[in-house]
């Protein structure tokens, strides 16, 4: 299949590379000179226009920073520009409101989309093992899963339009309130004079057992190897994980859901970012 890929970052450059060892023909485009050339060392066609990219398309998947950009790139590079018979796919976490008005878009020039934003972080992009939450009708879901299949191990259809981004964002509040309680757990069992790797052995195995804790243990040199022991570099930055808080407090928002512990931890975030938004999600131990 001929699959236009827009936004080769962190994210896209190993999910575009899936892709090609799936045996697809991918037409590659990001604003990135070097983002641009990995993409070819990994057996992508790339293009220094998107436009140029989309226009024998069979499928188009975009990786972007926010809605504003998802939104531009949409109509101006992609509806209209691509065959009227691609099957859009927007893999960027962006908000529920913009998701939807995008696929309304698409629909209403005859085009199926979907809002497919994934969860796994890098290592999972490369190692073609996201899960991804997919938004969108039926038919754009069935049309949308093959080319899916091949950069995750879960593609789970989330219901309509915006279900999608709706998934993501509840699921990375969830990972955020988690993760700040197994940090602090961690720490006040150390200060209480516990060893921490004895903690984590008792509470990985009893009513403590939690994803922040099995498979993701924030303090280095305890229960799994993760980003901790590697000083907080790599994996799911603050950065990232504050920008799903502020679209998660958004919606809370606009449907006046209560989210107490979502806004805590939102707050915790900020402060966080203002010095290591570039470090792992889990150095929020740090602050403890």
């Amino acid at each position: 299949m001929k699959i236009a890929f827009i936004g080769l970052g962190n994210m896209g450059g190993g999910m575009a590379a899936n892709l090609v060892k799936a045996g697809h023909n991918v037409l590659a485009f990001d604003l990135d000179e070097e983002a641009r050339q990995k993409a070819d060392d990994a057996g992508c066609t790339t293009f220094s226009e998107p436009e140029w990219a989309v226009e024998d398309a069979e499928a188009v998947v975009t990786m972007l920073p926010n809605g504003g950009i998802v939104k531009s790139v949409y109509e101006g590079s992609v509806i209209g520009k691509a065959p009227a018979g691609a099957v859009l796919l927007d893999c960027s976490t962006i908000d529920v409101a913009t998701a939807k008005e995008v696929i309304a878009t698409a629909e209403a020039a005859g085009c199926d989309m979907v809002d497919a934003p994934v969860s796994g972080g890098i290592a999972a992009a490369n190692g073609g093992t996201l899960t991804f939450m997919v938004g969108g009708t039926e038919k754009a879901f069935a049309r949308a899963e093959e080319v899916l299949q091949a950069m995750g191990k879960a593609v789970i259809h989330a219901g309509d339009a915006g279900a999608g981004q709706t998934a993501k964002i509840c699921n990375n509040m969830l990972l955020a309130i988690s993760m700040i309680g197994t940090a602090e757990a961690m720490k006040m069992a150390e200060k209480l004079g516990l060893d921490p790797q004895k903690f984590y052995e008792i509470s990985s195995q009893s009513s403590g057992y939690c994803w922040s804790l099995n498979a993701y243990t924030p303090m280095p040199g305890v229960g799994v190897e993760s980003p901790a022991d590697n000083d907080y570099k790599g994996g799911f930055a603050t950065a990232l994980m504050l920008k799903d808080l502020r679209l998660a407090m958004d919606a809370a928002k606009d449907v006046d859901a209560t989210t107490v512990l979502g806004a805590k931890a939102a707050e915790i975030y900020e402060e966080l970012a203002k010095e290591h938004g570039g470090l792992d999600f889990s150095s929020v131990i740090k602050t403890l």
